[in-house]
């Protein structure tokens, strides 16, 4: 076992594990550390955590200090150089009649590099752009190109639920979604429905799906027929949440709610597994 740091950069941003030295940090300090992308500034969310050797990337970089007040002070004169480089970014794309839409623009602690985020349909031939910037900037530039999922976690905005959207708030990474989640939770497929702002399945039927996979093997499937103690009754409806299955039985003429605990009870279960 070694002993790590985990740092975050941007709200909601993954979680990089660097080395502490003999710092002795807690969570929320601010650290500079060396990134691939240059020197940054993170904040600590995982102080004094242990893992594997495997689970990490060696060698681990070491943390260069505690942020400083003067650093505080250089984030904030870069968010404000960032914001007057997204404007003069604009009017250059503008002035190229490029079909690309600027999204963010960060400069590294450093200043060494300035990353410029958009988004477009296809691939965008910004070579003089890329020349322009440079002489306007005289430092390293990066144009990158984002999806629609990467534009809502930087832009945010409000669900169709009403709060702040998970991926600008709280998720660290983006997890597949497909539509045999919200099939398997009985959603309707009407895609205005079942999608985020970005136009994607929305990340929040990713939550609970576990849930209702498991709860599907434990539970008979709509269709079957099974025998319980008041006769033999075909499954016309489940309720994966509260493990509730209705149950027509034709003797009956009527539809009966059995728990998936009350068919175990009454063998049901069992009875239906040796058919």
């Amino acid at each position: 076992m070694m002993e790590v740091i985990g740092v975050r950069f941007k709200r909601a941003g993954k979680i990089y594990y660097f080395d502490p030295g003999e710092a002795r940090m807690t969570n929320d300090d601010y650290v500079i550390v060396e990134t691939v992308r240059g020197v940054e500034f993170g904040k600590v969310e995982l102080a004094e955590k242990h893992v594997d050797e495997e689970d990490v990337v060696l060698p681990l970089k070491k943390v260069i200090r505690i942020a400083t007040e003067a650093d505080k002070l250089v984030v904030a004169e870069n968010q404000e150089l960032a914001e007057k480089a997204f404007h003069i970014c604009t009017e250059k794309i503008q002035m190229h009649g490029l079909e690309m839409s600027l999204v963010e623009v960060e400069y590294t602690f450093d200043r060494n590099k300035i990353i410029f985020y958009f988004t477009a349909e296809g691939r965008i031939d910004f070579r003089n752009l890329v020349k322009d910037l440079a002489a306007e900037f005289r430092t390293r530039i990066e144009l990158r190109q984002i999806g629609v999922r990467d534009e809502a976690k930087m832009l945010g905005g409000i669900g169709p639920c009403g709060r702040m959207l998970c991926c600008s708030t709280f998720l660290g990474d983006f997890e597949p979604v497909s539509i045999k989640m919200a099939k398997d939770q009985n959603l309707s497929l009407n895609p205005a429905k079942i999608s985020g702002l970005c136009g994607r399945l929305m990340c929040c039927l990713k939550y609970e799906n576990d849930q209702y996979e498991e709860a599907k093997r434990e539970m008979p499937d709509v269709g079957k027929v099974i025998h319980t103690p008041f006769g033999s009754g075909k499954v016309v409806g489940l309720n994966l949440l509260d493990r509730v299955i209705e149950i027509e039985i034709a003797e009956r003429e009527s539809v009966i709610e059995y728990t998936l605990d009350e068919l175990v009870r009454d063998g049901v279960i069992q009875a239906q597994a040796t058919e």
